[in-house]
């Protein structure tokens, strides 16, 4: 009876737990975004909390890494979604009907089909049509705008908070989780070089990439280089692919230009000092943290950003990387647990 009781009293607790943490995850899933670059800039500045914590108080030292935060990371972000923003707005509005060449699209559509088509009138009423769609969404995106402010703004407050109690976070972790002191250790060991794996040995690494190729672009008069500087450090975070993607195209960009001397230039600086930056410096930095297969990287990159959105580019590789320092502790603890627990 006795026993009986008990199973009734776990179950309840156990269902309890269920539904608030089932509720939580809805309170919590509007702002994933935010939240998880909270936890990504209290990592890296976790180490520098503690030293200040040395001299100052938690309070005061927590202030002070969160305008640290705000003046290196967040103001820098803003300012360069900005200005890519601006380009990409400049290269559409660039793409008049000379750039084009509608002309030519015209005759040799009429020459192959005999119908004859006006593009031009086509191009100006799609975009007449554009206009009046963004007119009508301008409360939307209004709505989107003050939602960015609100998540920006929990991001600072857990960045503040995590930073400030983030030592009475992790010790209520480790008492609430059923595993030895020493095991937990060797699993957050291993978490700890995954986290710093992916984030000095493939996020820092694609941004040098990405700032090295972009001076490339920008020496070699590549129209909206800042554009494309950005989005070569994303695609740098993907091994095999990289910024390749870009400057490519850019070498075949100016040949066509009748640029020859600044396409083999361009070619030879990306191919070299490019090349040199992750042949020399990728293993460098990762070989101090964990090793992580490409095939890794690659899928935790892409199927992160379908189940994270940005933040996926970093903690998709994370997430199957702590799958995998998971397994590692569960074999290497699987038997002594089992003795202790009296599992078979």
């Amino acid at each position: 009876m006795v026993g009986s009781l008990v199973n009734i009293s776990k179950g309840y607790l156990l269902t309890l737990v269920a539904i608030f943490a089932y509720l939580s995850w809805q309170l919590v899933v509007p702002f994933l975004q935010y939240i998880l670059m909270a936890i990504l800039l209290a990592f890296v500045l976790y180490p520098l909390q503690g030293r200040l914590e040395r001299r100052f108080s938690p309070t005061v030292s927590a202030f002070a890494l969160l305008a640290l935060a705000i003046t290196v990371f967040i103001v820098p972000f803003v300012i360069v979604l900005a200005a890519v923003a601006d380009d990409a707005a400049r290269m559409l509005q660039n793409l008049d009907s000379e750039t084009l060449q509608v002309a030519e699209i015209e005759r040799y559509i009429a020459a192959e089909t005999g119908y004859e088509v006006d593009l031009a009138a086509t191009l100006s009423d799609s975009a007449q049509q554009l206009g009046s769609v963004l007119v009508e969404q301008t409360t939307a995106w209004i709505g989107v705008l003050t939602h960015a402010l609100v998540g920006f703004g929990v991001a600072l407050f857990l960045l503040y908070y995590l930073l400030r109690d983030g030592d009475k976070l992790l010790a209520w972790i480790r008492d609430v989780t059923p595993l030895p002191s020493d095991v937990q250790d060797e699993f957050y060991t291993e978490l700890d070089e995954v986290m710093w794996a992916v984030l000095a040995g493939h996020v820092l690494i694609a941004l040098i990439q990405g700032i090295i190729a972009g001076l490339g672009l920008f020496a070699t008069g590549i129209p909206n280089a800042g554009f494309w500087t950005v989005i070569m450090i994303v695609l740098a975070l993907i091994p095999l692919v990289g910024a390749f993607l870009v400057w490519g195209p850019a070498v075949v960009y100016l040949l066509a230009m009748n640029q020859p001397i600044l396409a083999v230039a361009l070619f030879a600086y990306s191919a070299v000092i490019v090349g040199i930056s992750d042949d020399y410096l990728r293993p460098i930095v990762v070989d101090r943290y964990a090793q992580l297969n490409p095939a890794v990287i690659i899928l935790g990159v892409l199927g992160g950003v379908y189940a994270f959105g940005v933040m996926g580019l970093f903690f998709g590789p994370v997430v199957l990387g702590a799958l995998i320092a998971t397994i590692n502790v569960l074999d290497d603890n699987y038997e002594r647990l089992a003795e202790e627990y009296g599992m078979t």
